[in-house]
C-alpha cells in the first residue's frame, strides 16, 4: 500500500510538472529584437582559426592563407548573424575581396535598425610552404654536461655508421605542400622527402661498440611521403609516417642558440629541431656513443629553402 501511494504521489507531480512548463510562455514572445551584429563568419576553406569579431568597431578579421592566383572576385562565406536579422549579401552568397581585401556587410535587425560591417581578410602565410635542401644533421648530447660532458656534433662527420648512414641524407630534397587548415587553426599539408640523386635514405645504425640501431631518435621526417600539421598556439609542427606513427618538433629561423656550459647552436637558414630523451651514462661519458647513443638531447635537421 505504501509503495502505491508514492507511485501515485509520482505521478501526479510529474503532471504538475507538465502542466505547468505547457503554461509557461516565450520570453521572448512580442519582444523586437534590435539585434544586427555579425555573430560568426566562416570560408570554405584557406582560413586559419575563427574570425575575430569586434563588435565595438563593427569589424570582422579573418586570417586566410592567400595562395598566388587566389580569386578574391567569388568568395563564398557562410555567415551567422543575430537573432532574426537580415544580412546583405546573404549567407552564402558570392561576395568580392578584391578591393583591398574588404568587403562589406549590412546587417538589418528585426525592428528594421541597420548596421555595416566591415569584413578584411588578414593575408596569412605558412611559412613552411616551399622546397628545401637538407644542410646537415646535428645533434647535442651528453652525461654530464657541467664536467664538460656535452658536445654539438654533426652526425654525417662521424665514422660510426654504415655506407648508407647519415651523409645519404644531405642530398634529400623536402617539399611541403598545403592541404587545409582545422577550425582551431592548424594547419596541414603533406611532404614529400626525396632521397637526391643518391636514392638513399639514411640508416641510423650505430656500427661502432656497442652497435645500436638509433632510428627511433634520428628518423625524425618520413620517407618518401608523409603529411604534416603544424600548431601555431603551441609552435610545433607534427609530421605523420605511412604506418600513422607521429613525430613532433619545431621549426626554427636563422640564428644562434646558447645550450648552456658554453655550447652554442647556430641554424644558417632554417632548421627543424626535435628534442630527444636518452639518459646519462657515465661509464661512456666524453665519447661519441654517449652523446649519439646513450644521452642525445636536442636534434637538428638543417635545411636551406629554395627561392
Amino acid at each position: 500500500m505504501k509503495t502505491t501511494k508514492i507511485y501515485s504521489c509520482l505521478v501526479i507531480s510529474l503532471i504538475a510538472i507538465a502542466l505547468l512548463s505547457g503554461c509557461r510562455k516565450d520570453p521572448y514572445n512580442g519582444v523586437t529584437s534590435n539585434e544586427r551584429s555579425i555573430e560568426a563568419f566562416t570560408l570554405a576553406s584557406g582560413q586559419i582559426g575563427p574570425a575575430i569579431i569586434d563588435r565595438t568597431a563593427g569589424v570582422v578579421k579573418i586570417n586566410v592563407l592567400i595562395q598566388q592566383g587566389t580569386d578574391l572576385t567569388k568568395i563564398i562565406p557562410t555567415v551567422q548573424s543575430s537573432y532574426k536579422a537580415q544580412l546583405s549579401p546573404a549567407s552564402g552568397e558570392a561576395v568580392s575581396f578584391a578591393t583591398n581585401n574588404e568587403t562589406t556587410y549590412k546587417v538589418t535587425a528585426e525592428s528594421g535598425e541597420t548596421r555595416e560591417w566591415k569584413v578584411q581578410l588578414i593575408p596569412f602565410v605558412e611559412t613552411l610552404l616551399g622546397t628545401y635542401d637538407v644542410k646537415g644533421l646535428m645533434v647535442y648530447g651528453g652525461t654530464g654536461v657541467e664536467y664538460g660532458g656535452g658536445g654539438v656534433i654533426g652526425l654525417q662527420t662521424k665514422p660510426v655508421w654504415p655506407a648508407a648512414g647519415p651523409a645519404a641524407e644531405l642530398d634529400n630534397v623536402l617539399t611541403f605542400t598545403y592541404s587545409g587548415s582545422t577550425a582551431d587553426g592548424k594547419t596541414y599539408g603533406t611532404i614529400t622527402n626525396d632521397a637526391g640523386a643518391d636514392g638513399l635514405y639514411a640508416n641510423f645504425l650505430f656500427t661502432s661498440t656497442p652497435q645500436t640501431d638509433v632510428n627511433n631518435f634520428y628518423r625524425k621526417i618520413p620517407k618518401g611521403n608523409g603529411k604534416w600539421s603544424r600548431d601555431y598556439t603551441a609552435n610545433t609542427v607534427t609530421f605523420t609516417f605511412a604506418d600513422e606513427t607521429t613525430t613532433v618538433g619545431t621549426f626554427a629561423g636563422a640564428g644562434t642558440e646558447s645550450l648552456g656550459n658554453g655550447l652554442t647552436k647556430t641554424i644558417a637558414d632554417q632548421a627543424f629541431v626535435f628534442t630527444l630523451n636518452g639518459v646519462d651514462n657515465y661509464g661512456a661519458i666524453y665519447s661519441d656513443y654517449d652523446k649519439i647513443v646513450s644521452h642525445p638531447r636536442k636534434y637538428w635537421i638543417d635545411v636551406k629553402k629554395r627561392n
